[in-house]
């Protein structure tokens, strides 16, 4: 029975940990991922879809005020994470959680990039279009 119940714990640790990597994530509050790479340290390739109008414009505002630290497309850099993560994913930072980090700035909490700031001379109306150019890609990526 003892053997048994050793099996049992092997296996569901066994399981926990395959789940965690599989899904290229491993915990959800994953720290020191460097830029442009996945939690296993492997570069981070995105394909780009074919943008929407709205998309299009987002793009612009995201290259002038975003891209500096989020990188080309949001693929993240050495000051700034990727946005084509999932950890920015639609049902773990919603658009607003955009709109919130750019008129306030973000605390650090999945990264160590250190604290976001605000974004200085940007509108509600440019997050958004800035929102669905992340989107798209994100889509276009899985996310």
């Amino acid at each position: 029975m003892r053997n048994i119940v050793v099996l049992i714990i092997v296996v569901l640790i066994g399981a926990v940990w395959f789940f965690t990597q599989s899904n290229g994530m491993g915990s959800k509050h994953s720290h020191g991922m460097g830029a442009n790479q996945n939690a296993q340290g492997q570069a981070l390739t995105v394909n780009i879809p074919e943008f929407t109008a709205a998309a299009l414009t987002g793009e612009t505002y995201f290259n002038s005020k975003c891209a500096a630290c989020h990188g080309v497309n949001g693929t993240g850099s050495e000051t700034g994470p990727p946005l084509i993560h999932k950890f920015y994913e639609p049902s773990h930072h919603g658009d607003e959680s955009f709109q919130r980090a750019a008129k306030v700035g973000v605390q650090a909490h999945h990264w160590n990039f250190g604290n976001m700031p605000p974004v200085a001379g940007i509108t509600r109306a440019e997050v958004a279009k800035i929102v669905v150019y992340i989107r798209e890609i994100q889509k276009a990526n899985g996310l």
